[in-house]
């Protein structure tokens, strides 16, 4: 198949005269239509021929003109078609006069075959034409064959006629691409509104933002410089107050010693009941003045390796005392082997005395357990009782300031000891969480690094 078009041409011209050129446009033109181009690539490869046939005239004294249909290394069909001077072309070099002839087919190149010179160009056939077969080629020469050439006068009429096809097409391309270019005018012209209109926004929103920041910060600092007064005022009236209270506690136990004069009972329970008010007014007194202090950020842990079992055995003896209930079980677990921890042994020990100290006052039977376990680089301090448990929607209200759950089972206190205690928690870099249910208990978990904050 692809042999056939090398051995046999589909047509064969010879370019002597002017003429002639004419005639090898128009059999060009009908040689690519048999072979299946498209009209417009007939027309190009029509007009190449034309242009190369009239400078090998002029430079060679003509040419002998042949059509061949050649397999492609791509797989696809071309139209190729070879000018053989018919005297040497000079330095054995071709080069168009128009500069727009290679462009008008695929491959236009100068080859010697069997030691003759040959200008040779092609145009690749569309996919969908036809396949060549050599019944195909049979069937290609001889509807060459019954056409005859037109005129020079006819063939005129026909570029004339392709030319004013051309204009018109160019015209319809101009028109529409002069259409497409005020779309895009337009469409340019929208986006550049648009971008506009996003970059006021966004300046005006980022002078909002900016606008916003600087009211935050002087909130911010409006609520530091509160803060910094209420720990103020806290400091100075919890220790303005300390020194009558602690008056009135020792005239109290004056009042009471053996060695004063002897009061009635009811001067007695009167008495009593100072020392015992005075002694509330102290303990929530010394609360304001720790809580001032941690606020204000003058505690600074004393981090050291602690042992927790000498520290247990410390907290197991100090709250027995105020295990005052029979029904309820102080149970301070003991620790087995080594128990070590980096962390304020002071601070600690408070935060775990205030835990307990709140079991014990709100548990009215059952126990009040403390346990610890170490997981990983963490010790977890579990503080359980078996009091009245507290319900989910409370479990952050309980840890704010002066805060106390309303209720039957409510006790004296002042709301501070938790917040306190959560204060300093964070403050050895762990935290303070509580598990809870109404009428379940309640189990507050302290978890602490190892190697301290």
């Amino acid at each position: 198949m692809t042999g056939e078009p090398a051995a046999l041409p589909l047509l064969q011209m010879a370019l002597r005269v002017e003429q002639d050129i004419f005639v090898i446009r128009q059999r060009g033109r009908e040689v690519a239509a048999v072979v299946g181009l498209e009209h417009q690539d007939q027309v190009r490869i029509a007009t190449a021929l034309s242009e190369v046939a009239r400078d090998l005239l002029r430079t060679a004294g003509g040419a002998d003109v042949s059509f061949h249909v050649d397999a492609g290394a791509d797989g696809r069909f071309h139209l190729r078609a070879d000018l053989a001077p018919v005297s040497p072309l000079p330095d054995d070099r071709y080069q168009p006069q128009s500069g727009a002839v290679s462009r008008l087919v695929d491959t236009l190149s100068v080859s010697t075959v069997e030691g003759v010179t040959v200008v040779r160009m092609s145009r690749r056939v569309p996919a969908n034409a036809p396949m060549p077969t050599p019944e195909r080629f049979a069937e290609f020469r001889t509807e060459l064959g019954r056409t005859a050439p037109s005129s020079a006068l006819d063939e005129l009429t026909v570029q004339n006629g392709q030319l004013i096809s051309a204009l018109d097409e160019v015209r319809s391309q101009r028109d529409e691409l002069a259409v497409l270019n005020e779309e895009l005018a337009e469409t340019n012209r929208g986006v550049l509104a648009l971008y506009n209109q996003l970059t006021e926004e966004l300046e005006e929103t980022n002078r909002g933002v900016v606008a916003l920041y600087a009211e935050l910060d002087e909130k911010s600092a409006q609520l530091r410089a509160a803060s910094e007064s209420k720990s103020r005022f806290l400091a100075n009236v919890s220790h303005e107050l300390r020194a009558p209270v602690t008056a009135i506690i020792g005239l109290g136990r004056l009042l009471t010693d053996s060695a004063s004069d002897p009061l009635t009972d009811e001067q007695g329970r009167q008495v009593d009941l100072i020392r015992s008010s005075a002694a509330d007014l102290l303990n929530l007194v010394n609360e304001l003045l720790d809580l001032a202090k941690a606020e204000s950020g003058r505690i600074e842990p004393d981090v050291t390796e602690v042992d927790l079992r000498p520290l247990f055995g410390q907290l197991r003896g100090t709250l027995r005392a105020l295990a005052t209930r029979p029904e309820v079980e102080l149970v301070v677990e003991e620790l087995t082997g080594p128990a070590l921890l980096r962390t304020d042994e002071v601070l600690l020990g408070q935060v775990l005395r205030n835990l307990l100290h709140n079991g014990l006052k709100f548990t009215e039977r059952g126990e009040v357990r403390l346990r610890a376990s170490q997981h990983g680089d963490r010790w977890q301090f579990e503080v359980s009782d078996t009091g009245p448990g507290i319900a989910p929607e409370l479990h952050d209200r309980i840890f704010e300031e002066f805060y106390q759950i309303p209720g039957a089972t409510r006790v004296g206190g002042t709301g501070l000891g938790l917040p306190y205690a959560r204060r300093l928690v964070t403050l050895l870099g762990g935290s303070l969480e509580l598990t809870s249910a109404a009428g379940e208990g309640s189990t507050f978990t302290v978890s602490l690094p190892t190697g301290g904050a």
